[in-house]
This record gives structure tokens, sequence and C-alpha cells, in this order.
């Protein structure tokens, strides 16, 4: 799975963290998107690598700037995952 965070700036309200939501998923086939206009971002947790083109066009489509693009390995957490070694 992967985590990716992507910087946005001009979100003012929950309405525009939908619609970015909606956007991202009408691009690529996602697990979960969360945005936050206080934060300036969105979390998208995928099976795979996004098309990196795709996300900013749909998000720039719709009038923000995106500032930055992330992808990182995502683990999802567990209750048992608190007690693995590390």
């Amino acid at each position: 799975m992967r985590k990716t965070v992507i910087g946005i700036e001009g979100m003012m309200c929950g309405m525009c963290e939908s619609h970015v939501n909606d956007a991202i998923r009408k691009v690529c086939e996602v697990k979960r998107v969360e945005s936050s206009h206080d934060k300036k971002q969105a979390i998208i947790i995928s099976d795979g690598n996004l098309d990196e083109d795709a996300v900013k066009k749909a998000i720039t489509d719709l009038g923000y700037k995106v500032t930055s693009y992330n992808n990182e390995p995502y683990e999802k957490k567990t209750f048992f995952s608190f007690f693995k070694k590390k």
C-alpha cells in the first residue's frame, strides 16, 4: 500500500475539501482520501502508485495549486502492530 501526501493551496472550507476528494477519486482508484483546508493538504491511501500527473491535473483544474507531492510506503496500523518488535 502507498500513502501520498499532496500540498494544496487555495482550499478555504469543507466544501473545497469535498471537491478535491471527489476529483481525486474520479482519476484514481483509492482506498481512502482525506483533504484538509487547515493543513493545506490531501492524504491518499492506495494499493499502488497513483498517476501523479492525473492527480495534479484534477486538482489544478479545480483552481487549486499543488505545492508538493510525496509518495511513501504505507502499513495499516492495527492494535497488534503496537506490539511488533522493530
